[in-house]
């Protein structure tokens, strides 16, 4: 299973905590219905939408997830005990006529995948979910996907550039680390560590699934280990918030080794795809929208972010400074990009082709339920993109 866990704030004084941002309030009460549509807009009611959209995000709050936060507006209500937040869904300031709630995943729900909890709490409308999750579980959670925020994964393996100058690729490191006897530090059960074994891109000796979620073990092999993280948030943390490091690290992404999923794509249960597709229809193109919206107009949603993370309090934290880095690298390193054409959010098909025959023989020899028979369109669909949404 693709592992989910970041850098986490039980680190004492590795890391500096988020300030607290006054939140904002619903006088209408967090169970009053949605304004109907404005006129003009999107009118998600009319298509078939739920009433209310819920949907299961993969981690804290975070920018990754900025486009989600986007659609909700100044009226939002937060449940810190849930750790949920809700409110009017809206597309540039206007109402679609229902309502959305987002709830965090990670800690917020005892680090259960997205799919798993798709099936075990079926008020849930859709979630974010990997592909390579999405192959792992198709035999017991099956679900397909429509809708991909990120066209790269910002996951990635860092290093100190001062200990490993000659490490430039992922490739580089299993030479480097084989002669300086330091380790790859990971989270157990990250699949694609076993793809770079089966591809002879890490030995066996270095591997070590020992990584926690702090930086404990990193800094304290003053940079003879290296580490996996998201390009999205450590490079900026260690050198700016983790005190006991406070310099560069370096990174390659994953995905250039092949093993390159779509991250955190929204799906559904598959049994739900068709009494949902209505929906669907006319919910894509406002996803792709908000996401468009988001990069070019992000304060209100990052806002939103930084109340919730301080509200949530789950023991993760997120300043304004790793929110702006992860968004600028998000753009400036094509994590987020109309990928292959001018379109936001589809998937390629021959992707998806090849990352399936990569990754199904890996799964199937770890035990994972990975359904008889399974096909690449079982996983995806681009029938509700709207191909003219794309970033400018």
């Amino acid at each position: 299973m693709t592992a989910h866990r970041r850098l986490m704030a039980s680190l004492g004084a590795f890391v500096v905590s988020a300030p607290l941002i006054t939140g904002c309030t619903d006088s209408s009460g967090p169970d009053a219905p949605a304004p109907a549509a404005s006129a003009g807009a999107v009118d998600l009611k009319a298509a078939g939408c739920p009433a209310t959209i819920v949907v299961q995000t993969d981690w804290n709050p975070e920018s990754e997830h900025g486009y989600t936060y986007q659609m909700l507006g100044d009226d939002a209500v937060v449940d810190a005990g849930k750790k949920s937040v809700s409110g009017p869904l809206y597309l540039g300031g206007r109402s679609t006529g229902v309502k959305l709630e987002v709830r965090a995943g990670g800690p917020a729900i005892g680090y259960t995948g997205v799919g798993a909890q798709l099936y075990t709490d079926t008020s849930i409308t859709m979630g974010y979910i990997t592909t390579d999750d999405q192959i792992a579980a198709s035999a017991t959670t099956p679900t397909r996907a429509f809708f991909a925020p990120l066209d790269q994964s910002p996951a990635m393996v860092m290093w100190d550039p001062a200990t490993y100058p000659e490490v430039n690729r992922v490739a580089d490191l299993k030479g480097a680390l084989d002669k300086s006897g330091g380790v790859w530090r990971y989270l157990a059960g990250a699949a694609y560590q076993d793809y770079l074994l089966d591809a002879g891109l890490v030995s066996k000796k270095s591997q070590d699934a020992g990584y926690d979620g702090t930086p404990a073990n990193f800094v304290a092999a003053r940079g003879k280990d290296v580490q996996q993280g998201y390009s999205s948030s450590e490079p900026y943390i260690y050198e700016h918030e983790v005190k006991a490091w406070g310099k560069p690290v370096k990174y390659a992404l994953i995905s250039e080794t092949g093993w390159n999923p779509y991250p955190s794509a929204m799906a559904v249960r598959v049994a739900d795809f068709d009494k949902l597709s209505p929906c669907l229809k006319a919910l894509t193109p406002v996803l792709q929208k908000s996401e468009v919206d988001y990069f070019a107009n992000p304060a209100a949603a990052d806002d939103l972010i930084q109340k919730l993370v301080t509200e949530y309090n789950t023991g993760w934290t997120y300043s304004p400074g790793v929110a702006d880095y992860a968004r600028r690298t998000m753009i400036e390193t094509k994590l987020v990009s109309n990928g292959t054409n001018s379109t936001l959010g589809d998937f390629d098909p021959d992707r998806m082709a090849k990352f399936l025959g990569t990754a199904q023989p890996i799964y199937t020899r770890l035990g994972s339920p990975v359904a008889a028979g399974l096909k690449v369109g079982d996983l995806y669909t681009n029938e509700f993109i709207d191909t003219s949404i794309g970033l400018k």
